[in-house]
């Protein structure tokens, strides 16, 4: 998802997002350790959506 659709959500939607975002990730280190995970980028692209989607909150919750 680009950053200029997630700027347009509110918080809440960020943070259910997030929730989403934070399962998937622990599904992809579990199939990691599994050896199960084929496509390693995976796990970066989703932690820095992580990332993004939590500055976003921040951004919004500080007014900015």
């Amino acid at each position: 998802m680009k950053i200029s659709e997630l700027r347009e959500k509110s918080v809440e939607e960020l943070t259910g997002l997030l929730d989403e975002k934070q399962l998937d990730a622990f599904r992809l280190r579990m199939a990691k350790a599994t050896g199960q995970l084929g496509s390693t980028h995976e796990v970066r692209a989703n932690r820095r959506a992580i990332a993004q989607i939590k500055t976003l909150i921040n951004e919004k919750q500080r007014g900015a």
